[in-house]
Formats: structure tokens, C-alpha cells, sequence
């Protein structure tokens, strides 16, 4: 099954070009050859920072485009592993890896698979 790990952290102590922060994302491009080396890592990509977003909604018909997102909170959503995992506890498990978590949240969540039943709100 795939799962998706959605990585927020606040980029204030990620690119802070302290030797902690460096030594992180130094850590990320072996994890992620790690990763796909055992077959659990489908894609995978980093973000540019909020500045560079738009933010894109329709209401009666009509489309409005703002700049960035609607942000109350210094972690921000900075990319995404998309990963194989037999259930969410091995997910989970594939998650805490991430170098990210030791600074910020992974969020993950499995991928709808679409020949099941809708989920029942």
C-alpha cells in the first residue's frame, strides 16, 4: 500500500547553516537513496519555501489567485516521500526515519486507493 509523508518544519531552524541543520540536510540524500534501494521509496520532493506559492480558489464561478499561503504557524509544509509500506504501522516505522521528524512533524497518511468503497464520513 502507499502512504503519503507530508514533512513540515520551520525553515528558521532548518537553514539556519548551523552545524546541527547541516548535518541534517546532509543526512537527507543518503536516506533517500536508502530508501530506494529497498524498494519503499516511490518519489519524492522538496519545496520551495511559502513566498513562492500562489494560493488558488473558486467561488461562484469565479477564480482568484493570492500570493502564498494562508500560514498561521512558522512550520511549513516543505515536501512530500511517497512510500510502499505493507500498513500503516510499518509506515509509521518508514516516517520516524525521516531526518525531518527530528526537527519538525511528518504527517503520514495512506494514498486513496480508488477500487475500494468511498470512506463513510
Amino acid at each position: 500500500m502507499r502512504y503519503m509523508c507530508l514533512i513540515y518544519f520551520d525553515p528558521q531552524k532548518v537553514f539556519d547553516d548551523s552545524p546541527e541543520s547541516n548535518a541534517l540536510l546532509a543526512s537527507v540524500g543518503p536516506h533517500d537513496r536508502e530508501l530506494s534501494a529497498s524498494g519503499r521509496l516511490v518519489s519524492s520532493e522538496a519545496l520551495t519555501l511559502p513566498k513562492d506559492a500562489m494560493t488558488v480558489s473558486v467561488r461562484d464561478g469565479k477564480m482568484s489567485a493570492t500570493d502564498g499561503p494562508f500560514l498561521e504557524t512558522k512550520e511549513v509544509l516543505a515536501g512530500f516521500l511517497l512510500i510502499e509500506a505493507r500498513d500503516l504501522n510499518e509506515a509509521v516505522q518508514i516516517a520516524g526515519g525521516i531526518p525531518f521528524a527530528k526537527v519538525g512533524h511528518v504527517e503520514v497518511r495512506p494514498v486513496v486507493d480508488f477500487s475500494q468503497p468511498r470512506p463513510k464520513l
